[in-house]
């Protein structure tokens, strides 16, 4: 099913939302939340990051980057940001910051392919560039096509109207395809930032001050004690965020969970990212939704994984 796919074009992403972070203490606020470093974010970069609870479990995820000179950005799955924005505005307390659903007025678009070089031109993974139609926010290739989100201006909103179009779902099945995993509301509470990947693309920060959950994300790295890790899998099935796996060596219990899944554009099926157990990923197989359901044929990741870890987390 790993068949070559060529796409390009601009696609009207739902399934994403945009939180405006407004204030002369938006940064402050923020550093103190999220597992990212935001006071070292220049204004050319943008950065994956997430919000943790105090267990370390993620609650959501962002792509985050500065607006002018105080507001923030962040992008996030359009599942959870109501419950997002209610829960982190409730720790504000006197900070001068405020946070709200801005999806009216910055809708999300995708860009792949040559549509990413139309409109940015040479550029880098998490590379924040703004020009005359909006904001632009490269992220890592997938499977040989440049990606990006796009936020038009209030004004510029047809301004990618000769462009190609693609369906959410073409866009979405080559963001799974970059290995760049984000929280859904299914997956919420599920995963220390490691067990997803989070630390190895730059979402994580190991020298930045406390944040909710910063001892446990610190503990599971510094002790090697994580067991748990995501990669990208093919499944002649459909496939759904939150979706359990299992393992044929070991089928009593669930030995994973589906992170994000998007149909396949050219053939029957689907690719996920899955967090599964390291030790299932030497012996046996491994299956979607039931012991003896579809199963999984693993793909390589853009970037390297470790898979050595010592005891249980």
């Amino acid at each position: 099913m790993n068949m070559p796919v060529s796409m390009s074009g601009i696609a009207r992403l739902e399934c994403f939302a945009s939180i405006h972070v407004t204030g002369a203490d938006a940064g402050i606020f923020l550093q103190a939340q999220l597992t990212s470093d935001f006071d070292s974010l220049r204004h050319d970069q943008a950065r994956l990051t997430g919000y943790c609870s105090a267990k370390g479990r993620l609650q959501a995820s962002f792509i985050g980057w500065k607006q002018g000179d105080a507001d923030v950005i962040l992008l996030c799955s359009a599942d959870l940001v109501a419950a997002t924005v209610k829960r982190l505005s409730m720790f504000v307390l006197r900070l001068k910051c405020r946070l709200a659903d801005a999806s009216a007025q910055w809708p999300v678009f995708g860009l792949a392919g040559s549509s990413v070089g139309d409109l940015l031109g040479p550029s880098t993974a998490w590379e924040r560039r703004e020009v005359a139609q909006g904001t632009v926010v490269r992220l890592p290739d997938a499977n040989g096509h440049a990606l990006a989100v796009f936020l038009p201006r209030p004004d510029q909103s047809a301004a990618l109207s000769d462009a190609p179009t693609l369906s959410q779902d073409e866009w979405r099945w080559l963001q799974v395809s970059s290995g760049v995993p984000f929280i859904q509301a299914k997956t919420a509470d599920l995963f220390v930032p490691q067990m997803i990947n989070l630390e190895l693309l730059g979402g994580v920060d190991f020298q930045k001050g406390c944040y909710p959950g910063q001892e446990v994300v610190a503990r599971s790295q510094y002790r090697g004690s994580l067991k748990r890790r995501m990669f990208l899998f093919d499944c002649d099935a459909a496939a759904a965020a939150g979706q359990e796996v299992f393992a044929s060596e070991d089928p009593g219990q669930p030995a994973g969970v589906v992170v994000n899944a998007a149909a396949h554009p050219r053939s029957v099926g689907s690719s996920m990212l899955a967090e599964v157990k390291l030790s299932e990923l030497q012996r046996g197989s491994l299956h979607l939704g039931d012991p003896k359901g579809p199963p999984l044929v693993r793909r390589e990741l853009p970037y390297a994984v470790p898979l050595l870890s010592s005891q249980a987390a």
